[in-house]
């Protein structure tokens, strides 16, 4: 097949020309590449499965630089990435992430854009070739699945890119042309129905335990993102972000197994869903970010990470941890990334009441690795300290070692490339997430969702609290740091365009015109039909 005779969409549309050269298939001819059932399955289907996790700055959903982690976590009261001296200040472009302020953004956002409609362009093109090839080599049935399959990886790409963009173009095929721009509540609903036709041909199975479903997008990964999707229809449904108007979740309706259910008795109906397929709560939260957590029954689609067999990279740990830190363990460091002081004290650091997950998620206060005290190249010992953090360090005392530090996820210490090549897999979405879900919808709709928090709150060891907002939303953070949800949390809850930590509220930004990113110049100048956002 001569790939390069295929043009994405996407990138003639809303960007500019290019071929699909990197896919597997590109060293096979057209009839090789889908000359019987198998090999259509796996230069269809199972090759998207390829971009989910990236290798290089924009690329994946997780565990790269300046993508779409960043954008969802870096902008947020949950961490910033401070500037260290001669470090981390980027041309501005990390503080103006926790700012608020896009002046630096354009090229990665624009990075972004391109990696998310990239992975919908491949979709579509691997819809036509299913049409295509899949009637002759296919039953109706099979073929029915192997199209959901695809169909449903693009919804989830459409559901980041309507996330962080708001109103966007949609295009179902891979053929060449301008497409149009429908407001965002029509691509929002586009998505749930997608999601919502496409789940009962997926498999029941779970994909995050290793075996043929392994890393596929099936029935949970399907309800967990439906449930999302219910849970922030107010901001999806409202065309009109800058007014200070939303709909209410309880005037928005969906169908759901022939019921007519309410945003918020949409999500529950989902989320029980979930449930019903067997995920639960793991005892030890840890395990769910071990070295071997593909035995985790809590996460339910997750990126496969082996060191050994892909490319894909996790950075997290490698760009937070201090260099002597990183060197203790074997691995390298880049000393950046950290907690806010709102976050550690949302934790309660260094009081009696502090929660048992923060030490799971942090590394605090002096370092340890392997029982030995970690020292600086004086022999001082290391110590981070979490409440002197400010978004400019440079010359203070704190400037190295201001931050708690990540630590979610287990250390392999038979890492390849400085520690980025793991085994742990990179956890997209989990059963807490979906509990937590619960306990809001319950809230929103009216309804107690105490026994779904304190389901969470049990697991760590913590007193029981009322389900309040305040309360679900603190308990995100302290359930889910490090996750990329906050950025979406913030905005449900009228909070992300506010003062936070030391972020102060932009001048113009009372109109909350930040919830969405600016969509690219380069993506408008190449495409007629887009429109900037309101306030860019």
């Amino acid at each position: 097949m001569n790939i390069k005779a295929i043009t994405i969409w996407t990138v003639v549309a809303l960007t500019t020309a290019s071929c699909l050269d990197e896919t597997p298939q590109s060293q096979l001819t057209e009839p090789q590449a889908f000359e019987n059932s198998t090999a259509l399955y796996k230069n269809t289907v199972a090759t998207l499965y390829n971009y989910i996790g990236g290798n290089s700055d924009s690329q994946g959903l997780q565990g790269t630089y300046r993508g779409v982690y960043d954008f969802n976590t870096f902008t947020t009261d949950e961490a910033m990435i401070p500037t260290r001296g001669g470090d981390w200040y980027d041309g501005g472009f990390w503080q103006d992430l926790y700012l608020h302020e896009w002046r630096a953004y354009d090229e990665a956002l624009y990075a972004t854009w391109l990696y998310l409609y990239k992975v919908v362009g491949l979709c579509n093109f691997s819809l036509d070739k299913l049409d295509e090839y899949g009637k002759t080599l296919l039953s109706e049935r099979e073929l029915n699945i192997c199209k959901a399959e695809a169909r449903a990886i693009r919804a989830m790409f459409y559901y980041y890119i309507m996330d962080m963009f708001g109103k966007v173009p949609i295009s179902l095929t891979s053929e060449l042309k301008q497409v149009e721009l429908p407001e965002r509540s029509v691509t929002y609903r586009f998505i749930f129905d997608e999601l919502q036709q496409c789940a009962p041909y997926l498999a029941d199975e779970m994909s995050q335990l290793e075996g043929y479903y392994y890393g596929k997008f099936t029935q949970g990964a399907a309800y967990f993102l439906l449930a999302k999707l219910a849970l922030n229809a107010e901001v999806y449904a409202d065309d009109n972000w800058t007014d200070d108007v939303r709909p209410d979740g309880r005037d928005i309706f969906f169908m759901v197994d022939g019921k007519s259910l309410n945003a918020w008795e949409t999500t529950l109906a989902y989320c029980r869903k979930v449930e019903r397929l067997g995920y639960q709560l793991e005892p030890d939260y840890t395990d769910n970010f071990s070295i071997n957590n593909e035995h985790s029954m809590e996460n339910i689609f997750t990126i496969p990470m082996d060191k050994t067999l892909y490319t894909t990279v996790f950075k997290n740990l490698f760009r937070s941890r201090h260099y002597s830190h990183g060197a203790a363990v074997g691995t390298g460091s880049e000393n950046g990334a950290c907690a806010t002081v709102a976050t550690v004290k949302t934790y309660g650091y260094d009081t009696p009441d502090e929660d048992t997950r923060y030490r799971m998620n942090f590394f605090s206060d002096t370092v340890y690795a392997d029982g030995k005290m970690v020292t600086l190249q004086d022999g001082t010992p290391l110590v981070y300290s979490p409440l002197e953090v400010i978004l400019d360090l440079t010359g203070s005392p704190y400037e190295k070692t201001a931050g708690a530090r990540m630590n979610k996820y287990e250390i392999d210490r038979t890492a390849y490339s400085d520690g980025q090549l793991q085994s742990n897999d990179i956890v997209l979405f989990r059963y807490a997430d979906v509990v937590l879900m619960a306990a809001e919808a319950k809230v929103r709709n009216g309804e107690d969702g105490s026994e779904e928090l304190n389901t969470i709150r049990r697991r760590a060891g913590m007193p029981e609290r009322t389900a309040t907002l305040d309360n679900i939303l603190d308990e995100r953070l302290l359930e889910l740091m490090w996750e990329g949800w906050r950025r979406q949390d913030l905005i449900r809850f009228g909070r992300f365009h506010k003062a936070y930590d030391q972020r102060p509220q932009l001048p113009k930004e009372s109109n909350a015109y930040t919830t969405v990113f600016p969509i690219p110049s380069r993506a408008i100048s190449l495409n007629g039909k887009l429109r900037q956002n309101p306030g860019y």
